[in-house]
């Protein structure tokens, strides 16, 4: 079962578990981590589950809906993903996931 670790904007770390068959998304939803918004519940059309990964095993790809919403973020970097694509599996590995200073 892979760690989360969750990195809010001030520094603090929240670790969780993972459950395979979860979204990251969904995860932080469950543990009320500040900092995923996930207005529309995780259909990657709003793009308020925004966080940077850090580090990672194997990732899914990004597909283009998630790729469009992540080009209107104003502070996205190389590693912006939407929390809400990213499905755990056990072949992911832990996960550290920084979160932004905000959402939109």
């Amino acid at each position: 079962m892979p760690v989360i670790t969750f990195v809010e904007f001030d520094g603090t770390e929240h670790q969780v578990d993972g459950e395979a068959g979860m979204t990251v998304m969904e995860t932080a939803m469950k543990h009320n981590i500040p900092g995923i918004d996930a207005d529309c519940g995780g259909s990657a059309v709003c793009g308020t589950c925004h966080c940077f990964v850090e580090q990672a095993g194997e990732l899914p790809p990004v597909e283009p809906q998630e790729e469009s919403m992540l080009g209107l973020r104003p502070d996205r970097e190389a590693n912006s993903r939407l929390s809400c694509q990213l499905q755990i599996s056990d072949q992911m590995g832990d996960l550290k996931v920084r979160l932004p200073e905000f959402q939109m």
